[in-house]
């Protein structure tokens, strides 16, 4: 893809503005490690869900769309949309919980829960497991995405992409922290998705409009069997069972970054961020509205014009970016190369400084350096950005398929998610019930992928004859839900049976935490009577939410699918109802209160 002197300014000026806006916030973020991490928690709802809505929207994103539109047709994208059940627990739930919590990160939070040596080995570890393992994961897709974007626009090779792209973000991340990149991502998101839906409409106009669209799938449809323009799977599909698994067990089993069940990570960040709990709430709810129910069809539309000028492509994940060169005007390829780069560094950025914020404030101050100044901890914080980043930089290397880095980061933590929703709410849960839901997973997963899951895997062909022999594959439809059934079973049976051979947290610690965090009393009935009904959270409201909360996401996907797909009526009864219940939300959080939401 050629690119003008006009494109080369664009896309210099675009890097310029994210490292002006670093160096802007340096002092400010250098000043304390909460001003680091979390912006001294002074960030309004807007800010802070952009800045979620911005982090989920990576380099990676529209690739791995467009490539399970190859595979499956628009109802392929149920591996993320099911998520969205869990981020609307979040909102509901968990959200004003964590901002009570006056935590800077979630791995803090284990010491806040729970109590002594059990405690502190629950930090550490978890810091470890997620800054180092799984956070490297994510940055890797990420960079894999970005190395595929400026491979097949400028010919760079793929380490030399990643390293230059990592290097560009790095010199905000690492100097002015959460402040640059909450900043930088409302840009990023401005930019990135003004210009996927520019894609969106040249890509359509090229194929001849929506009808002609239309016309084309269908007579792919007999010759791949597959219908693309599904919005859920027929049950003759190969792939059923996978979409039942998504739907039963998926959105709460499993940890996946942006929609961690009980909430985690970047969306935590975010939230303890905020300025008080009405704006966590606010964000958290803005974060989810417009990731599952706005962002989609931009990515959608172009994927399905991909499928049609490009079948049979031996890289789906790549059509993507091959509609953009073929069809993108010359005058705005420049806008979208700092579009896709936008994309990919509100990402990378968000990572780099969680996978920091993991390795020095739950890790090297917490077990290693103690007594330092808050100088120090900004410097070590600052170092740490940058061996995360070098880290993600290796495991890109290694990597070749985003999706199939999707599902086995899924898959290697199915199961855990229930103790990590419940440990807000159950008083029996206890430091050894998460270290054991979080082994249990990571080992059974493993071992059902693995060359030694043989004898499983041909004791199950009995019942599913479409299984192949050996290893579970993850990567067909049926290896994957095998997957997520045995893995969630087998870790829900061992954290249970770790809780209940474990002596509970002391009464003491049980106790404040209760009146600090203020949780519902259904699970903590008998702390509640000791300590006098503290608790500001109403569950059953909270599920009414919840429930319109659901209903608002999906209505407005499936409302806006239907305008652009017809039938048009079904759209506007869909937005109708959305609508409803946005109103809805609205009036209870109103009468109730944003902070308290207790009757």
């Amino acid at each position: 893809m050629q690119l003008t002197v006009i494109d080369w300014i664009v896309i210099v000026a675009y890097f310029s503005v994210n490292i002006v806006i670093g160096f802007y916030y340096a002092r400010k973020a250098g000043s304390s490690v909460d001003e680091f991490f979390i912006s001294g928690r002074e960030v309004s709802w807007w800010l802070a869900g952009t800045s979620m809505v911005a982090t989920t929207f990576g380099a990676d994103t529209p690739l791995v769309v467009t490539g399970m539109i190859f595979k499956y047709g628009i109802a392929g994208n149920w591996l993320w949309w099911n998520l969205a059940l869990s981020g609307m627990l979040t909102v509901f739930f968990f959200a004003r919980l964590w901002r009570r919590s006056g935590v800077i990160t979630d791995m803090e939070f284990a010491e806040l829960r729970y109590a002594g040596k059990p405690a502190a080995f629950l930090r550490g570890f978890r810091a470890l497991y997620l800054a180092l393992p799984v956070n490297t994961i994510i940055m890797g897709w990420v960079n894999l995405a970005m190395a595929k974007v400026l491979g097949l626009t400028l010919g760079i090779h793929k380490m030399n992409a990643v390293m230059f792209c990592l290097a560009m973000t790095l010199m905000y991340a690492a100097i002015s922290g959460l402040w640059a990149v909450l900043w930088t991502d409302l840009i990023q998101f401005i930019l990135k998705m003004s210009m996927v839906v520019a894609l969106a409409v040249f890509a359509v106009k090229a194929v001849g409009g929506i009808g002609a669209l239309k016309v084309a799938l269908s007579n792919q449809h007999p010759l791949i069997g597959t219908n693309f323009l599904a919005f859920t799977p027929d049950w003759a599909s190969g792939w059923m069972v996978m979409f039942l698994v998504y739907l039963s067990i998926n959105w709460w089993a499993s940890w996946y970054p942006g929609a961690e069940p009980g909430g985690g990570g970047y969306i935590a960040q975010r939230i303890f961020s905020a300025k008080d709990e009405k704006n966590s709430l606010g964000a958290t709810l803005w974060f989810n509205f417009a990731h599952y129910a706005l962002r989609p069809w931009p990515w959608i539309l172009a994927a399905l014009v991909a499928v049609v000028m490009f079948p049979g492509l031996k890289d789906p994940e790549g059509g993507y970016i091959r509609v953009m060169i073929a069809y993108l005007p010359p005058s705005l390829r420049g806008l979208m190369l700092a579009g896709f780069a936008a994309a990919y560094m509100s990402t990378i950025g968000t990572h780099i400084n969680l996978g920091a914020s993991y390795l020095i404030n739950d890790f090297y101050r917490r077990f290693i350096k103690q007594d330092a100044n808050e100088k120090h901890y900004v410097t070590a914080s600052r170092i740490a950005t940058v061996f995360v980043t070098v880290l993600s930089a290796v495991a890109t290397y290694y990597m070749n398929s985003i999706e199939g880095a999707w599902k086995f980061l899924i898959s290697i933590g199915a199961g855990a998610g229930l103790v990590f929703m419940l440990r807000w709410f159950w008083w029996r849960i206890n430091a050894w019930s998460e270290v054991g839901a979080m082994c249990a997973a990571a080992t059974s997963s493993l071992f059902l992928q693995s060359r030694f899951a043989g004898g499983v895997v041909e004791f199950l062909r009995r019942f599913d004859p479409q299984l192949p022999p050996g290893a579970l594959d993850s990567s067909t439809p049926h290896g994957f839900a095998w997957v997520m059934i045995l893995t969630t079973s087998v870790t829900t049976i061992s954290w249970l049976a770790v809780t209940f051979l474990t002596p509970p947290e002391p009464e003491a610690k049980l106790r404040e935490f209760y009146c600090k965090v203020q949780p519902s009393a259904f699970g903590w009935r008998r702390i509640a009577q000791l300590e006098g009904e503290h608790s500001k959270q109403s569950l059953a409201w909270s599920a009414v939410d919840w429930v319109m909360g659901c209903g608002m996401i999906y209505c407005s996907l499936f409302g806006i699918g239907r305008l652009i797909f017809g039938p048009m009526w079904q759209g506007f009864v869909l937005l109708a109802i959305a609508a409803f219940c946005l109103w809805f939300l609205f009036w209870d959080l109103n009468r109730r209160g944003w902070d308290t939401l207790s009757s």
